[in-house]
């Protein structure tokens, strides 16, 4: 097996291991691109991305990417005669890049493609219900998430697993998948397989207009909707005017309690959903610290309503 000569591209802490998957592999990491500096506080100093500042600690050289359509940026990847990019939470790569590496890109996704393609294929795996998930390393091509399949492997989600959990799972299951395939391209000893685009299911950007609790869903969607929107970018609903954080909920008893309704049953704050109830176990209302369902059951008027 011949090293490779490796281009990494990635910016958050779900490619750290990846990065030092490669690291600590035989090929070599000529240079690692990533995001560039910005401040994370209002008045703080610019900072690297978790990736940029991994790679300077491993001795690594980094390019700033804000724009891949950027001649110069093309200019510096083909002076480096890479033989791979491997891309990690990364921006799309425009075709004059992609016909750069000359064994081609893989990218690292965190779903079982073409189940999920998009930018938040963990939190709607979740959200729908799903049993199982699993990460993919595939040959990228100019539409998103559509290449060829190199390997995946899986994972079960749990009745209670939230984002975090299985992010955290995935970044390192999908780290020894990254290091894997790489050896195998090195190798020439790898086939792939065509995604089957009538499988294939959405997993779009999540933002303020869909992360509200629906509380006419039924009990189970509730609590699949906030688990998979825990710890970010977190599910709401209203109460009394003001925007309400969910951070964490159980299934409830199935009690007759309209959608919506709050009611505390043995000291657990239940809400009304269209089937069943959902038990709301931590809260935050805005400039108000978190607080358990027992808490806010005893600060707060149960007469008012949520959603």
């Amino acid at each position: 097996m011949k090293p490779l000569r490796i281009v990494f591209m990635g910016s958050p802490d779900f490619a750290l291991p990846s990065l030092d998957a490669l690291h600590n592999s035989p090929h070599e990491i000529v240079t690692v691109v990533s995001g560039a500096d910005k401040r994370r506080t209002r008045r703080g100093e610019p900072e690297p991305t978790p990736v940029k500042a991994r790679a300077h600690d491993l001795g690594l050289t980094t390019l700033d990417a804000e724009n891949m359509n950027d001649p110069e940026l093309s200019n510096q990847l083909r002076s480096l005669t890479p033989d791979l990019f491997v891309v990690v939470a990364f921006k799309i790569l425009p075709r004059p890049l992609l016909q750069i590496p000359d064994r081609g890109s893989i990218n690292l996704h965190a779903s079982l493609l073409p189940k999920y393609r998009g930018a938040a294929p963990i939190h709607w795996a979740i959200i729908n219900g799903e049993s199982e998930t699993g990460c993919t390393v595939f040959f990228l091509d100019e539409e998103v998430d559509t290449g060829k399949i190199l390997k995946q492997k899986k994972t079960p989600i749990g009745p209670d697993d939230t984002t975090g959990d299985l992010y955290n799972r995935l970044k390192n299951d999908g780290a020894d998948l990254v290091a894997e395939c790489a050896n195998l391209i090195s190798a020439g000893d790898y086939t792939t397989r065509t995604q089957d685009t009538s499988q294939a299911t959405p997993a779009p950007k999540l933002f303020r207009e869909n992360t509200e609790i629906n509380f006419r869903m039924k009990a189970e969607q509730i609590h699949n909707f906030v688990r998979g929107l825990n710890p970010f970018p977190v599910a709401w609903c209203t109460y009394d005017g003001e925007k309400m954080n969910v951070y964490k909920t159980r299934i409830g008893p199935d009690l007759d309690i309209e959608p919506g309704e709050l009611q505390l049953v043995e000291n657990h704050l239940l809400a009304g959903a269209g089937k069943g109830t959902v038990e709301l176990c931590e809260l935050q209302l805005p400039g108000r610290k978190r607080m358990s369902g027992h808490e806010f059951a005893h600060g707060y008027d149960l007469q008012k309503t949520v959603g």
